[in-house]
């Protein structure tokens, strides 16, 4: 059998243009700034193809579209992009607490993968929120569904909260 190329192109914007100014812009402004295109997305956005549907302050809803592009040797969705897509949410949902002034990372997350996801599940939605949120840290959890409620996946993530040295 033959192999057919297949070929992604991806565009992306200097991301110096939609850093965020932690000085003048809260979380939640910043990341409703990305979903109203106000600012482009991140550039691994763009690599891996997700987009915010929904921020409030302690919640956060992306969308991933899972394509063959997407996919491990085992034809479906690499645990990466799924792990990606999770930390991306729950950070997203304690960045949206966020003051002006105060950033937070990543430190720490868990994935537990339920069921594999495949370009046969349609859009897949990233509900994230806030469980705690203290002076140096927080956590959120996070589960991916299908357009029908179905659980793919979820994890917990601790966060580290701080402001920024300056430069």
């Amino acid at each position: 059998m033959e192999s057919i190329d297949r070929k992604k192109t991806i565009i992306w914007k200097d991301p110096k243009n939609n850093t965020r100014d932690i000085t003048n812009v809260s979380g939640l402004d910043y990341l409703r700034s990305i979903q109203n295109k106000i600012i482009a997305p991140p550039p691994v956005a763009m690599l891996i193809g997700y987009k915010i549907l929904n921020v409030k302050n302690g919640y956060a809803v992306y969308e991933l579209d899972p394509k063959e592009y997407h996919y491990n040797p085992f034809s479906s969705v690499h645990g990466g992009v799924i792990s990606t897509l999770l930390d991306t949410a729950m950070t997203a949902s304690v960045l949206s607490t966020l003051t002006k002034g105060t950033n937070c990372s990543t430190i720490e997350i868990k994935v537990n993968f339920v069921r594999p996801v495949t370009s046969k599940c349609g859009a897949v939605k990233c509900e994230a929120q806030v469980l705690h949120i203290g002076k140096n840290f927080a956590t959120a959890d996070g589960k991916l569904k299908d357009q029908n409620g179905k659980l793919y996946a979820h994890g917990v993530s601790t966060c580290s909260i701080f402001k920024p040295e300056a430069v």
